[in-house]
């Protein structure tokens, strides 16, 4: 068995490690406004739920050359964001969205998506998306030393879920229809494959 410590290793030795073994991972798609109305699409593999008593989920975006990342810094600013789940039928633009733009450019432009109007925030969805939360920020977290802030931890507490109605079934969600894929290392993702039940211990 190989053994290493994290410090023994490159910053980026260590995030091929981490995403390479922590895997799959969900890929939520997110939605953000800037001051400016610029509409910011961006996709997150970095994404999982928190508690459920709030609805809460959890976002953690690695800053580039220690600066904020755009949908970062505009949630930090609104306070707003709507997130979608990846599906397999969207998945080739959701990574045209993973596009290095600049602050002033919008993925949208890349994409075949339209925006529909939220209910509870400013920041518009993605209709084609088959479920999307709308969310405020409930704590932001910078992750790093006193130095430097390498990451920026949100915590989203959902506002109001959007579902198309043939994936709602009396309040389940069929996961063979919403079809998700899910974000291995390199470029790679995966789609949902083979199920497997296996009843919990009492």
């Amino acid at each position: 068995m190989v053994s290493i410590r994290p410090e023994e290793l490159s910053e980026r030795d260590n995030y091929k490690f981490l995403i390479g073994s922590i895997i799959p991972r969900p890929v939520a798609v997110v939605t953000s406004v800037s001051e400016e109305t610029i509409i910011n699409i961006a996709p997150f593999s970095y994404f999982n739920i928190v508690t459920s008593n709030p609805p809460i989920v959890s976002l953690a975006i690695q800053r580039k050359s220690g600066e904020m990342k755009d949908t970062v810094r505009n949630i930090v600013t609104t306070k707003e964001a709507v997130i979608h789940i990846a599906d397999e039928t969207s998945l080739e633009d959701i990574n045209q969205t993973a596009a290095n733009l600049k602050a002033t450019e919008s993925e949208l432009s890349l994409t075949n998506f339209t925006l529909g109007d939220s209910e509870e925030v400013s920041v518009p969805l993605i209709e084609e998306l088959k479920i999307k939360m709308e969310v405020e920020l409930y704590q932001h977290v910078p992750i790093g030393s006193d130095q430097e802030v390498n990451a920026d931890l949100l915590l989203l507490k959902i506002k109001k879920y959007h579902i198309v109605d043939e994936l709602y079934h009396e309040g389940r969600i069929d996961p063979d229809l919403l079809n998700p894929v899910s974000r291995l290392a390199g470029n790679d993702y995966a789609t949902l494959g083979e199920k497997r039940t296996i009843k919990r211990p009492d």
